[in-house]
């Protein structure tokens, strides 16, 4: 995994300047950029943890509209905002969004720097989950038409004679199917299959008559 990386988005040059030095001072690397836009179309290659210190209000592109950007195609760098025209909503609407933090110009260095390095942290256990969920989602499509449909029932909480009643089949029948989602979805236990289902969208809650 590469080194952790700052990005930093803010169309004040002098800002960037600073942010820069600062970055450098504690022994972050990182990039600047002038706008979101810029930001957006640049070649970031980084295979590990990333942040964006954000300006909020900028030409173009706001920063609120490059977070929604960067949700669309996960896993992207955490993010904090920086803003010398922040009010309540703005900042509720961020930290929402999945905002780390949300500092206000002029804010202390040291601030900051708790904030990035909090930042880091989350980023590398978002990608961690991210990576995760695409295994399980890769072993689910392995799994038969039919299979899927035993799976999303036995999470459930379904026994095998409920499971072969709803789906007009014998237990036998379900009871082979049940063993090889266990075998596809590399897992050993109920628990285990239940805590992976959730992971990529099948819910564990029994349906309603």
């Amino acid at each position: 995994m590469s080194e952790p990386i700052v990005y930093i988005v803010d169309d004040d040059h002098s800002m960037r300047r600073s942010l820069t030095r600062l970055m450098k001072s504690a022994g972050y690397r990182s990039t600047a950029f002038a706008s979101a836009r810029e930001f957006l179309d640049s070649d970031r290659q980084h295979d590990g943890p990333a942040c964006v210190v954000l300006d909020v209000r900028m030409p173009g592109l706001s920063g609120l509209e490059l977070q929604t950007e960067l949700a669309n195609n996960p896993p992207g760098p955490a993010i904090i905002f920086i803003t010398g025209h922040g009010d309540v909503p703005m900042s509720v609407r961020a930290m929402k969004k999945g905002a780390v933090d949300f500092l206000l110009k002029p804010f202390q260095d040291k601030a900051l720097l708790q904030a990035i390095a909090l930042a880091l942290d989350r980023n590398v256990r978002d990608r961690a989950a991210f990576a995760e969920r695409r295994q399980v989602q890769a072993r689910a499509e392995m799994l038969t038409p039919r299979e899927r449909e035993v799976l999303e029932l036995v999470v459930t909480g379904m026994l095998n004679k409920q499971i072969a009643a709803q789906l007009g089949t014998t237990e036998k029948t379900v009871k082979t199917h049940r063993g090889r989602v266990m075998e596809k979805m590399a897992v050993e236990s109920l628990a285990q299959l239940v805590r992976d289902a959730e992971k990529i969208g099948i819910p564990a809650a029994r349906p309603t008559a």
